[in-house]
């Protein structure tokens, strides 16, 4: 399979490969300019991104906005590269994040965990392209429904199938009893949508498929379902750029499969991540949750089995906390570098 430039509005990167944002702090400005330098775009995850302003804690909306324009600039100054952030549509603060990215003239804004109708609004008369991310056709038609209402289109889909990680678009029941559409199936469906689309208005809306993505193979399966790209996470975790502490890579690495495990996050979505003697105490004892950060709506500190936010700090700050992962993680067993991972998926 020859890959082909993907090409996002006026964007071309040179290989079709989006690197999948990861909070928090998994992929900042190192990880998203070392990808966006070997021709594919990188991704800065924006979820609490300020975690380690000396205010956070107190302040974590003004941190998170300081932090925001500084990994930006940050990427900036490493690549000449596309670089994208990556917004939880579900999150508080949701518009002024966005805004702040494309204050600092992020190249694409990619969303996702709810459904980012508010994108097109917030981006008018700016050169910041939109990619929403998906888990269905039905979720495309319905963003693509209220997109055209302000006269938009998003710039590309993500298509994230079952076997992502983070927080996933479908049902709990439908994940731990594996009933469910394979990504290829849903890359068809939207692909077939798309194209619709696309011949009404006379536009090019290339879809891209995410999720579980491993190998050159994988990717030669996707494109003859109709994807134009690819986002990957994963597999750029266990690599010297990645923004994360040591022992958070090592983790990927030393994983087996039966340490994939389906929970419920606290924000109340289904989630993939690796077994952890944080996450399997907390989800058994709970634990006490001693500061609220107030970034998700309708997020209960005295409910909820423990802080999502400092679970995720923890553990990229190389403590025992809550690591998010895709699947098939059996093939990745050491540490590389971007290059090395690039050129794995390429030759």
């Amino acid at each position: 399979m020859e890959l082909k430039e993907l090409k996002i509005g006026n964007l071309t990167a040179k290989i079709p490969i989006i690197q999948g944002g990861m909070g928090i702090g998994v992929s900042l400005s190192n990880l998203a300019s070392a990808v966006a330098n070997e021709g594919g775009i990188g991704t800065i995850s924006g979820v609490q991104i300020g975690f380690r302003e000396p205010d956070f804690e107190n302040n974590p909306v003004e941190a998170n906005l300081r932090a925001m324009a500084k990994e930006i600039r940050r990427a900036r100054e490493k690549t000449k590269g596309i670089i994208a952030m990556n917004l939880m549509a579900a999150m508080n603060n949701y518009e002024l994040y966005v805004k702040k990215a494309v204050e600092e003239k992020i190249d694409l804004i990619i969303s996702g965990a709810g459904l980012p109708l508010a994108l097109p609004k917030i981006v008018k008369g700016t050169s910041t392209k939109i990619a929403p991310i998906v888990s269905s056709a039905k979720a495309a038609r319905i963003i693509i429904k209220s997109y055209l209402k302000h006269d938009r289109l998003p710039d590309a889909v993500i298509v994230e199938g079952p076997l992502a990680g983070g927080h996933l678009g479908f049902k709990m029941d439908e994940l731990l009893q594996k009933k469910y559409a394979s990504l290829k199936e849903i890359v068809q469906e939207v692909k077939e949508l798309i194209t619709g689309i696309e011949a009404e208005n006379g536009v090019r809306i290339p879809v891209i498929a995410a999720g579980g993505i491993r190998t050159k193979a994988d990717m030669a399966e996707l494109a003859a379902q109709g994807a134009d790209g690819f986002q990957i996470a994963s597999l750029f975790v266990p690599t010297v750029e990645c923004d994360a502490h040591e022992n958070f890579k090592l983790a990927y690495v030393n994983a087996s499969e039966d340490d994939e495990m389906i929970i419920k996050s606290p924000v109340g979505m289904p989630a993939r991540a690796i077994r952890t003697d944080f996450l399997t105490d907390s989800i058994a004892n709970g634990c006490k949750v001693g500061k609220c950060f107030k970034c998700m709506p309708g997020c209960n500190p005295l409910t909820i089995p423990y802080c999502i936010s400092k679970g995720l700090i923890d553990a990229v700050e190389g403590r025992d906390g809550l690591i998010f992962s895709g699947s098939n993680l059996s093939g990745i067993n050491k540490i590389s570098t971007v290059r090395e991972v690039v050129n794995s998926l390429l030759i």
